[in-house]
């Protein structure tokens, strides 16, 4: 009886082992089931984005904000019903765009393999590649992301960092994704690229920080007044500005230069110099070299690709993004 317990263990050891290898991501991962379904989000993303090059930091965004909730299992793609608010309505993914694009994107993938590709891995193969199209860093990502069940916007509101999040903050929400400071550093690069909404982002650091009724003192006063400038009241729901002015089309070192001069954007660009240890890592990416930058940043990116995702029987692959499954 002993001797048939164990070697019932074993047979369940080992096909937990399988099953686990099987549900991991992996490069190619639909190299069998739907061989042209990288080249078709590259092809159209490469079509697409030169005609529309504002739009790859946004689509980068998305991919952020999915990962942050529930892993990147394309939850923030579903829409609201009835009965749920969903990420969408979340204040963070108010002013995301993109998902026209990657709706687009999944008749394309479809139309060639039904039922096949995920949104999840739609949302992460297309913020790759959007980047890349404009001139910045690529990384790998292996696939075999499923859709997630449940899209809440309480969720979304609680776990993305938000652009007035100070150090602890910060720290707490990216260490609850298996990320630590250098790729909260790192991450906050892409920051170098998009536009920024005043009274959503910004606005309360030049008219009533803290309730102060004056402007937040960690910001440069030279570029206070160039904000006050164009975000004239802190109601301002329709301006926006340039995360990295002159260059935010560019995925380069600028970012890092702005925060170092204390104009960084937000309360949480600037709180990335109020620690010794985040600082020190901009000033050595701020005075490194772009490649070098590219190649941290696109580890960073790899890493939080795989944050949470649902693989192997795991959630579904739905027919279309912003609905479940019937």
């Amino acid at each position: 009886m002993g001797s048939i317990s164990c070697a019932a263990i074993i047979i369940l050891s080992v096909l937990g082992f399988l099953s686990s290898a099987q549900a991991a991501l992996q490069m190619g991962f639909y190299d069998k089931t739907c061989p042209k379904a990288e080249k078709l989000v590259l092809d159209f993303v490469k079509k697409h984005i030169p005609n529309a090059p504002s739009l790859a930091a946004p689509l980068l965004r998305m991919h952020f904000h999915d990962c942050f909730v529930r892993g990147c299992d394309g939850s923030v793609l579903l829409n609201s019903t009835s009965n749920n608010q969903a990420e969408k309505a979340a204040i963070p993914n108010q002013t995301l765009r993109g998902f026209d694009f990657i709706d687009r994107v999944k008749s394309l993938l479809e139309s060639e393999c039904p039922g096949v590709v995920s949104c999840a891995d739609i949302i992460a193969l297309v913020a790759r590649d959007a980047v890349v199209t404009i001139g910045g860093p690529s990384w790998t990502v292996p696939t075999g992301r499923r859709d997630g069940l449940i899209s809440n916007s309480t969720e979304a509101l609680n776990n993305i960092p938000a652009p007035t999040s100070n150090f602890t903050t910060l720290v707490s929400k990216f260490a609850n994704k298996g990320l630590n400071v250098k790729d909260l550093v790192l991450l906050s690069g892409a920051h170098t690229i998009g536009i920024a909404h005043c009274n959503q982002s910004f606005a309360a650091r030049l008219y009533n920080f803290s309730g102060t009724g004056g402007q937040d003192p960690s910001l440069d006063s030279e570029y206070a007044v160039k904000l006050k400038a164009k975000c004239m009241t802190p109601l301002d729901n329709t301006t926006i500005f340039e995360m990295n002015p002159g260059s935010f089309r560019t995925f380069d070192l600028g970012y890092y230069k702005l925060v170092l001069k204390r104009r960084g954007l937000f309360v949480s660009d600037a709180a990335l110099i109020t620690n010794s240890t985040s600082k020190s890592e901009i000033i050595q990416l701020a005075q490194g070299s772009l490649s070098s930058f590219y190649s941290e940043f696109a580890k960073s990116m790899e890493k939080m690709g795989k944050v949470g995702v649902k693989t192997g029987s795991s959630g579904e692959i739905r027919k279309s993004c912003a609905v479940l499954n019937s």
